[in-house]
């Protein structure tokens, strides 16, 4: 079977998250199943040069945005025996920087409609669009909409990955007929209508064969209230459409065994003393290997559990650890953890930015990561952690729940540790027990480690699932698709 994946980001070209991850892995571990995976990107400016270079321009086409007709070039790459076209337009893509610009609305309506006007021009014309986030979310009411009576689009079939809720694509109902050329039909009638507004995302979610996210616990949670962004009895009356199936990461890419980014490569714990000893030094940290490092890697946003650090800060300074953050976000977060780390400048290194060689420095030297999440579709960095030996405190939300088995010290199941509640104090308390038992109890504390460096969570599993879903959406077995 042939599937096409739309997103507008993918690594190696171009990430902003966990959702470039993804695209960038997963086809891999697919044509391992014997699916054929194409994926399909916006050509942004900010492409690596060396990529570029590589392009073969294929044909010029015209693309249909409202009342208006605009160029797309389509260009191809293949690395690893995957096709990744990438969608030509300076207009839209010539800029700095992926998102966050007053025509975005534009820009991802002109992208949705791109990919659907490409598919005859491509090498293989594919069975299945797997559509992610809410960039690609028109493109199936689109198809629905403008290409449901052409022989070539007819059996198409379509589905909706959500990698986080959250982001919505919302912009002023003007843009049904002025960018996505659509009637009030499709406003109506649980349609792309979000309180006045049209989401991007809902019409992913409304006119999709199938809906998909990044974890099974998350699956439920965003039919709940707190957790549902106002989508929460949308997602309940399609809840038989939608399906979890936990995130994995490369084993390739990320192995401590093979890994250029660290200083020392190491296929046991005790590899990872030297790297603590580096990233102290790197960093202007007491060099100490018996003090534990705890870190976080993470956008410096709300979602994430800040808050909750913020608040008990102090007393997690005396329990007598090094406290190290690499992040940007909102601009309050970034002021509190400056201060802090003027204010504990033997404890605590605030990195304020993104460096992917220094996330993986940290990932190697520290001893506990920590993702205290509101909420966590799926996560990455405690996937990460895992497989470089350093063990994660996690809320239990996501999929955070999914992946990360509490340590019981009376049956030596799990490996990591976890509180339910979003509350400071129990965060505080469980990385107190996490610090004793490193401190007090060093031989479990390798143990732990040794068994988390083994734990698989690479994408093979996750793989099957998505080819047996495949396979059934195409046989129609057990599903019941949107008309």
């Amino acid at each position: 079977m042939n599937v096409l994946f739309a997103a507008s980001e993918c690594v190696p070209f171009i990430k902003t998250g966990g959702l470039g991850d993804v695209i960038g892995a997963l086809p891999k571990a697919l044509q391992e199943q014997d699916v054929h995976v194409s994926v399909i990107l916006p050509k942004y400016e900010d492409l690596p040069f060396e990529y570029k270079q590589q392009m073969a321009f294929m044909t010029s086409i015209e693309v249909p945005v409202g009342w208006r007709s605009q160029y797309c070039g389509i260009e191809r790459i293949t690395i690893e025996g995957i096709d990744y076209y990438f969608l030509d337009n300076e207009y839209y893509f010539k800029r700095h920087g992926s998102y966050g610009f007053f025509d975005d609305g534009e820009r991802f309506a002109f992208y949705s409609r791109a990919v659907l006007e490409a598919l005859p021009y491509l090498l293989e014309k594919p069975d299945i669009l797997h559509c992610h986030d809410w960039q690609a979310g028109p493109i199936s009411v689109l198809l629905k909409a403008h290409y449901h009576n052409h022989p070539f689009y007819r059996k198409i079939r379509t589905i909706f990955t959500i990698h986080n809720l959250r982001y919505q694509g919302v912009y002023p109902k003007s843009v049904l007929s002025n960018l996505l050329d659509l009637s009030e039909l499709y406003f109506h009638l649980d349609g792309l209508e979000f309180h006045g507004n049209v989401s991007y995302l809902k019409a992913g979610l409304a006119y999709s064969d199938l809906v998909t996210t990044v974890s099974p616990t998350y699956a439920k949670e965003i039919q709940d209230p707190y957790y549902g962004e106002q989508l929460d009895g949308f997602l309940r009356k399609r809840k038989d459409l939608l399906i979890g199936i936990l995130n994995g990461i490369d084993p390739v890419l990320y192995n401590p065994a093979t890994d250029p980014f660290i200083d020392q490569t190491y296929d046991h714990w005790e590899g990872k003393g030297e790297n603590k000893r580096r990233l102290q030094e790197y960093l202007g940290l007491p060099i100490n290997g018996e003090i534990p490092i705890i870190s976080m890697v993470t956008r410096l946003v709300e979602q994430k559990g800040l808050d909750l650090v913020l608040h008990v800060f102090h007393e997690i300074m005396n329990i007598g650890v090094q406290f190290v953050l690499l992040g940007t976000g909102e601009e309050k977060y970034e002021q509190a953890f400056k201060e802090l780390a003027a204010q504990y400048p033997e404890n605590v290194s605030f990195q304020n930015g993104f460096d992917e060689g220094l996330a993986r420095k940290i990932y190697a030297s520290s001893d506990i990561f920590l993702m205290p999440s509101q909420f966590e579709p799926c996560g990455i960095g405690q996937l990460l952690a895992l497989r470089y030996g350093t063990l994660p405190i996690v809320r239990e939300t996501g999929g955070l729940h999914d992946s990360v088995i509490p340590y019981n010290e009376f049956t030596n199941e799990g490996y990591g540790f976890s509180f339910t509640h979003y509350n400071a104090h129990d965060m505080l308390h469980t990385i107190e027990r996490a610090v004793w038992l490193y401190q007090f109890q060093p031989k479990k504390w390798r143990m732990l480690a040794e068994k988390a460096m083994k734990l698989d969570f690479s994408w093979k599993t996750s793989a099957v699932e998505y080819r047996e879903m495949y396979e059934r959406l195409l046989s129609n077995q057990g599903i019941q698709l949107f008309s």
